[in-house]
């Protein structure tokens, strides 16, 4: 009889992308010598999640919050065991999709925040690159105060051009602007920042495409959340990065 094994709930398509990397990463991430040997999930890609975003900052009254909460509940009686949810900013909605559902909902915000004071001892300062809706919603400033840590964020100009990025290069599938990015990046490091908190999922993206965590100041929350998702669900992570460009497969 195969021995069963914890069932991951995946709130997908907040946006399609950046969950389809999440998937990458949690296989290409995964130590395994055969194919039973990987995570058993369930994925709701659902792309037509209202924005996160616009609703947060007030220019949609499509409340997304309901929509992921029902998302919870039919995963769970899919039956999984536990969930995750590749998105920074439906964060935000958090007490209201675990309110819906019995199972846990693994939070990118805490784990990412942990990785980060892992990573460096006695953390004093940290920036947090997001959408503006994550931002405004507090949930990484707020998570980073509780334990001592000062959040920074980018200066107005730069979350504008941070937002281009976002959405109208990597939503948008469009080439992103490196040297755009790497300059707010500068800037914030400038200021004090002892790590970068790539707070958002698209930005993971764009960390996966440019290899971008060679250089220890980033802590992606996206590749935190992966990582996690393979150790909660009974699998071991692998010791070396399998790159994201390799994309051969075998079957």
């Amino acid at each position: 009889m195969t021995e069963s094994k914890p069932l991951v709930g995946v709130i997908g398509g907040v946006g399609p992308l950046a969950t389809a990397y999440f998937l990458d990463k949690v296989v290409r991430l995964t130590r395994a010598e055969r194919d039973q040997d990987h995570v058993d999930l369930v994925v709701f890609n659902h792309a037509s999640i209202p924005d996160r975003t616009d609703f947060l900052v007030g220019r949609s009254s499509e409340n997304p919050g309901p929509v992921m909460a029902d998302d919870a509940r039919r995963l769970e009686a899919f039956g999984a065991d536990f969930l995750v949810l590749p998105c920074n900013t439906a964060h935000t909605f958090t007490e209201e999709i675990q309110r819906a559902a019995t199972v846990p909902l693994v939070s990118i915000v805490a784990e990412t925040i942990a990785e980060a004071r892992r990573r460096v001892p006695g953390l004093a300062r940290a920036a947090v690159l997001a959408t503006t809706g994550t931002l405004r919603s507090g949930v990484y400033h707020r998570a980073l105060e509780a334990q001592g840590v000062e959040p920074l964020s980018p200066t107005e100009a730069d979350q504008e051009l941070v937002m281009r990025v976002i959405y109208e290069q990597v939503k948008a599938g469009r080439p992103v602007d490196l040297p755009l990015l790497e300059g707010v990046v500068e800037r914030l490091v400038g200021a004090g920042a002892q790590v970068v908190l790539l707070g958002c999922t698209e930005l993971s993206v764009v960390a996966a495409d440019f290899d971008l965590l060679a250089d220890p100041r980033y802590v992606d929350s996206l590749d935190v959340l992966a990582r996690r998702t393979i150790e909660r669900a009974g699998a071991a992570v692998r010791a070396d990065r399998a790159p994201l460009s390799d994309r051969s497969t075998s079957g």
